[in-house]
């Protein structure tokens, strides 16, 4: 195609209308008409303007770049219509699963409100994998289905049979899970009551559900009085205690972590005191894989009078918290034996006198150097309290005239003194008994974390300090490491 300029456009149409001048104008007119719509077509067609023509390379690329632009515009004109199309699927599959669920969940509480007991086991195992596996949303409707009174109603142990039981604790047991609303309504609807009522069964499945379904109920605190005063704390004791070789591991798991629970009420604490959980508790604090939760249990009970009480009574129970100290493996263990020791101390003249006999100033010292931030901070503040202690017993021992007594200067002639090897050593004549006490207990203490620091060092155990680190420790006084 040859290029043409607008102006020869216009001199072939004036062209070929002079050349056609003995035609009629309407010819004249419907010819100049024709080939300006040719011109405009061909213009229109190459993607350009009626100024311009353009070769025919330009014709090709401007028409694939307007071809491809439409492809492109079309291909997203189908994704959006796919994409929309798609939303409206799910939206639809959404609601038509939300509405078979739905038809799924009422056919379970037909099944439970029957007689048939076959059925009603059935529903009560549904139930309970249907609240295992779904969410929070399908618990809150089975429970507004009205399934909770239902399932509390198949414990009557004279009515079902020891499957049916089961099925129905665990159904109880998931439905809780996540869901406090549940928790409460199924404490409200009596099932604590009904489940103690099925402790003594002699199925031992039956008891670690029942465990289970305490556990899971304690953690409301609604719910921890309802529970602690119905009765349910010796059954998990005994339970914790497997007197009788009952109790699986997990069941024991379960009491301890339920009597936690429970004892976090103050007002439980009598009735846990009521037991002999305490005794059992101290005793056991040597287990490593309890010791932690069996701490946290004593650290709730330690707050009240009578479980300081409690806990003084049993036998080497400060040396067993002193005991735990040194588990440097165990942090979080050493901060609750802390915490107990510091309360008793505070609360107590005994177990103050109890700790000081059993050399507990070298456990703390050595608490204060390694522990963490929190059990460093306890430690101090029990040695704080024993200092006091102390300085109390001298004022009341000398009447009163404690400052003249402890701020005279200690003064003598050259008979005060003598010399052993180079070395002056005081006379212990001259020193009063409280000074004594404590140089001896700083001397102990220096010791015991000697060898402590021996040990940590893997020196030989005939390791003996040089005589400038006995020299230290025998001239140390109160100033730098008083009680």
């Amino acid at each position: 195609m040859a290029k043409c300029h607008r102006n020869d456009v216009g001199s072939l149409v004036l062209d070929h209308r002079h050349s056609t001048k003995n035609s009629t104008s309407g010819g004249h007119f419907r010819l100049w008409n024709s080939s300006l719509r040719r011109i405009i077509f061909d213009a229109i067609s190459c993607g350009g303007t009626s100024r311009y023509k353009y070769d025919d390379d330009d014709d090709n690329d401007i028409s694939s770049i307007a071809s491809t632009g439409y492809k492109e515009k079309h291909a997203e004109n189908e994704k959006s219509e796919t994409k929309l199309s798609d939303l409206l699927n799910v939206e639809e599959n959404e609601m038509e699963a939300s509405r078979m669920k739905e038809e799924e969940l009422r056919e379970v509480v037909k099944e439970l409100e029957g007689e048939d007991l076959v059925r009603k086991r059935m529903g009560a195992k549904r139930v309970r994998i249907i609240a295992k596996e779904e969410g929070f949303e399908v618990r809150r409707t089975l429970a507004m289905l009205g399934v909770i009174p239902l399932l509390v109603g198949m414990l009557d142990h004279d009515k079902q049979c020891v499957d049916s039981q089961i099925a129905s604790l665990y159904a109880l047991l998931n439905l809780g899970i996540g869901n406090d609303a549940n928790k409460a309504a199924i404490v409200k609807v009596g099932a604590v009551h009904k489940m103690l009522a099925l402790i003594d069964s002699t199925d031992s499945s039956v008891c670690e559900a029942i465990v289970a379904n305490f556990l899971g109920l304690s953690a409301l605190d609604s719910n921890k009085l309802i529970i602690g005063s119905s009765g349910a704390i010796p059954v998990l004791v005994r339970t914790l205690q497997d007197l009788d070789n009952k109790s699986s591991t997990q069941a024991k798991q379960d009491a301890l972590r339920a009597l936690y629970n429970l004892s976090i009420t103050p007002t439980n604490i009598s009735f846990i005191l009521e037991t002999d959980l305490v005794s059992f508790l101290v005793n056991s604090t040597g287990d490593m894989e309890v010791s932690e939760r069996i701490l946290s249990i004593l650290s709730n009970l330690v707050s009240t009078p009578e479980g300081r009480k409690a806990i003084s009574a049993v036998r080497d129970a400060i040396p067993i918290m002193m005991d735990v100290l040194s588990w440097t493996d165990s942090p979080q263990c050493q901060e609750k034996a802390s915490y107990i020791l510091m309360i008793m101390a505070h609360k107590s003249y005994g177990d103050r006198h109890t700790m000081i006999e059993a050399g507990i100033a070298s456990s703390l010292l050595e608490l204060t150097l390694f522990g963490t931030q929190l059990a460093q901070k306890r430690a101090s503040r029990i040695l704080e309290c024993l200092r006091l202690d102390k300085g109390k017993q001298v004022s009341r021992r000398y009447g009163g005239n404690l400052g003249a007594t402890v701020s005279a200067p200690i003064c003598g002639t050259s008979s005060s003194f003598t010399k052993t090897e180079g070395r002056s050593v005081e006379d212990e004549d001259m020193m009063s008994e409280e000074k004594k006490a404590v140089k001896q207990l700083v001397q102990q203490s220096l010791q015991n974390n000697m060898n402590k620091i021996v040990k940590r060092a893997n020196l030989r155990h005939d390791f003996v300090p040089p005589d400038r680190f006995t020299s230290f420790t025998s001239s140390s006084t109160s100033k730098s490491l008083a009680l």
